[in-house]
């Protein structure tokens, strides 16, 4: 069998400059004599190119990024030669690039490759994701493919014909056609960027999309209740069952910093004794599988016995029969009209009035941190906000100290 000799060199185009004054790199490959040449869209400055090792010289960052795209490109070439060789097919110099290039081939299309991520992400519910994710995903689908029909009347779009504009394009879709605020926005964004790193990283697309975009999330100002609200709630007798159960159940979230779905899914094996004889919730989030390690106060723990035989936990097997999400929140909307509270209860409201109590109570952001299963204190501050008592209490030091006699 006649044996393939091939070369791959990286060159700079020193006649050839660009409007900013660097070199174009070109890529040659060679074989069997015969050679073929493109261009992978990096550029050099020319004193910076070493022409012996066809690499950039020095050790920042840009040059760092650029050697090592020139590696992976180095890389990929080698991988096509040798698949081409175990194939058995005929070997040449344009054969490599063709299918570097991905000639010759069906393209990659955005709304295809996007269902097939959702499809293996909706496959592992439960295991790695929880259905809120999933169906994020695929809204993110299914408004792609409106705005392609509205806008460019196309039913989907080649993954390389992606660019700035189509980003932008997107997000001014989700915002005014989808009435989207700039947080919902930016989730959005992010679940496309996904998809767009996946072509990167699988060489089916060579730009991506969303350089010089930044995205920017706004403060979101949540409700949470006072102490007082609080336990105005707590003390509140209900002559109609189905509103005393959603207290109970909001009442042990405000009191455990537990989220909707985690205290849907509490199990007594979630709750645990030491041997101090001290109660903890012991129970790895549903969203992030960041474990909560959680003291169980006397309050939550009474709901948890008061429930214990009730039907519905006995048949899933749960501490709490929480409802929907849905009719939980419908529900709290009566309660607060009930207890004369203004604000629009909703079940992560209890999760923020967890985070505020505690802080305002001299709990530290580390430890309601760990309660509250986060691994970043950045995520903490967004639910921890100072109440006015807080507040007043830490300036009454400077009150003391500066008051008129």
């Amino acid at each position: 069998m006649q044996r393939n000799y091939f070369s791959i060199l990286f060159f700079i185009r020193r006649t050839r400059l660009l409007k900013n004054g660097e070199a174009p790199i070109g890529l040659r490959i060679t074989v069997n004599g015969q050679r073929a040449e493109m261009q992978i869209k990096r550029s050099v400055a020319e004193e910076r190119w070493n022409a012996s090792k066809g690499c950039v010289t020095g050790k920042d960052r840009k040059a760092l990024e650029l050697n090592q795209y020139l590696e992976s490109v180095r890389t990929k070439i080698y991988q096509i030669h040798r698949e081409l060789l175990q194939d058995g097919k005929p070997i040449t110099a344009l054969t490599i690039i063709q299918k570097f290039n991905g000639e010759g081939e069906s393209p990659k299309m955005l709304l295809e490759v996007f269902r097939e991520h959702n499809k293996k992400y909706r496959e592992l519910i439960d295991r790695d994701y929880v259905k809120g994710t999933v169906l994020r995903y695929e809204r993110t689908v299914r408004y792609l493919e409106e705005m392609l029909q509205s806008q460019y009347n196309l039913k989907d779009i080649p993954l390389k014909e992606l660019n700035h504009e189509f980003v932008l394009n997107f997000e001014h879709f989700v915002k005014v056609q989808k009435n989207c605020a700039q947080n919902a926005a930016v989730k959005y964004l992010k679940n496309l960027k996904k998809i767009t790193r996946l072509a990167l990283v699988n060489k089916w697309i060579t730009d991506d999309p969303f350089t010089e975009i930044r995205f920017h999330q706004t403060q979101s100002n949540r409700d949470f209740l006072t102490e007082e609200e609080l336990n105005a709630i707590i003390n509140k007798k209900f002559d109609i069952q189905r509103l005393e159960t959603v207290r109970d159940i909001f009442v042990f979230c405000a009191l455990s910093g537990l989220a909707f779905t985690d205290a849907q899914h509490l199990t007594p094996e979630h709750i645990t004794q030491d041997c101090n004889g001290d109660y903890w919730i012991r129970k790895p989030r549903e969203k992030t599988n960041n474990m909560c390690n959680i003291p169980l106060l006397d309050i939550p723990r009474m709901i948890a016995e008061k429930y214990k035989n009730h039907p519905e936990c006995i048949k899933r097997g749960v501490v709490l029969p929480v409802p929907s999400n849905q009719r939980m929140n419908s529900y709290l909307k009566e309660i607060a009209d009930v207890c004369g509270i203004k604000k629009t209860l909703s079940t992560h409201i209890a999760r923020h009035t967890f985070a505020c109590i505690a802080i305002a109570n001299k709990v530290s952001m580390e430890s309601i941190a760990k309660m509250l299963g986060h691994s970043d204190l950045r995520t903490t501050k967004i639910y921890a906000k100072l109440m006015d008592k807080t507040v007043s209490e830490e300036m009454n030091i400077l009150k003391r100290k500066f008051s008129v006699v």
